[in-house]
């Protein structure tokens, strides 16, 4: 005769044969791969900017550049905005790009002859951990600078001070970063002024398979700015000259073997201004503080915004162009501007 169960007991065997139901799905999910987001596909629109300065329309040459031309983007894609940094291809149309807030941007630029015109085949994808988090997930804010070799990708990320290398060509936008090692004084940078300019040396020329690593404006005891060679034959910290109140905010490399700075200033007086410095890569080395000429100036009266990336690449018919874009801080009263120059030698 088998025992009968009082409907208490009853309720606390059903729920003990649940909660053990329960354990194998738990793990289960703990234990099941994570699903990267899917890169989203969406629309950019582009307003030309014929002229670089609105005050005299037919001036082309600023300095040591000629203009090609300029676009204004804007997109109802809500994660649109704030790029902080970007690689153009030797194609010199497709490009690859990040945002202040832990994103991918992929398109191509699209070309009236040598102006560009807009961006075409736009997408974005979180840029993810190497666990597959999301990097943003990780509290690893203020993505701000692209270094590239062929499908390598490494991106510096400010507040955290770390750099992440991607195996880009096999994996696209859902690789996974995995953290390199970084020169103990990297750690030692202010928060907000942390590493900006992040840039691969070619093989072939000097300081060859080094990353260039400059920081936003983490000063040392003489007001220069603190920056590092990581890997290649001659590591070690070096500074830049800071002059004029200019922080770097990229970099990229020139065939002619030199190291193409771009800086930004805030003046109450006179508001936002770009600059590009030209440094010989021989100068840069451990121990150094480099310092280069002006190769282009602007100011308030120009069309530019908070210019952050710069990219170089050479054109079919040989010309070096340079390709700027600012990071519009998602605020109403800034604009997201990609600008080509060419550089006249």
């Amino acid at each position: 005769m088998s025992e009968r169960k009082s409907p208490t007991r009853r309720r606390m065997l059903g729920t003990a044969f649940a909660l053990l139901a329960l354990l194998p799905l738990s793990a289960s999910a703990q234990k099941s791969p994570m699903r990267p987001e899917t890169p989203v596909r969406f629309e950019i629109a582009a307003k030309s900017l014929p002229s670089f300065d609105p005050r005299e329309p037919n001036k082309t040459r600023f300095g040591q550049l000629i203009y090609r031309g300029g676009i204004q983007l804007t997109s109802s894609y809500k994660e649109f905005g704030e790029i902080s940094s970007m690689r153009v291809q030797p194609d010199g149309a497709n490009f690859i790009a990040v945002t202040d807030k832990g994103r991918w941007l992929r398109g191509r630029i699209a070309y009236d002859g040598t102006r560009p015109t807009g961006i075409a085949d736009a997408e974005m994808a979180p840029i993810l951990g190497p666990d597959g988090r999301t990097l943003a997930a990780r509290g690893w804010y203020d993505t701000e600078s692209i270094a590239q070799d062929g499908g390598t990708l490494w991106l510096g990320i400010e507040r955290v001070h770390r750099i992440v290398r991607f195996d880009y060509g096999r994996h696209g936008l859902l690789a996974r970063g995995q953290p390199i090692a970084t020169p103990p004084g990297m750690a030692k940078l202010p928060a907000n002024k942390s590493l900006e300019c992040l840039t691969f040396v070619p093989r072939e020329m000097p300081l060859g398979g080094t990353l260039v690593a400059i920081s936003e404006s983490g000063l040392d005891a003489d007001g220069n700015i603190k920056s590092f060679l990581i890997g290649g034959q001659t590591p070690g910290d070096f500074t830049v000259k800071r002059t004029d109140d200019y922080d770097v905010t990229d970099c990229a490399i020139l065939p002619s073997q030199e190291l193409l700075l771009l800086e930004r200033r805030f003046l109450w007086t006179s508001g936002v201004g770009m600059r590009l410095r030209r440094i010989p890569l021989a100068q840069v080395k451990p121990g150094a503080v480099i310092d280069g000429p002006v190769v282009m100036e602007a100011g308030m009266a120009h069309q530019i915004d908070n210019m952050e990336g710069l990219s170089v690449h050479r054109a079919p018919d040989g010309a070096i162009v340079l390709t700027l874009v600012s990071d519009d801080n998602f605020a109403i009263i800034q604009r997201t501007i990609l600008l080509q120059f060419t550089l006249a030698e």
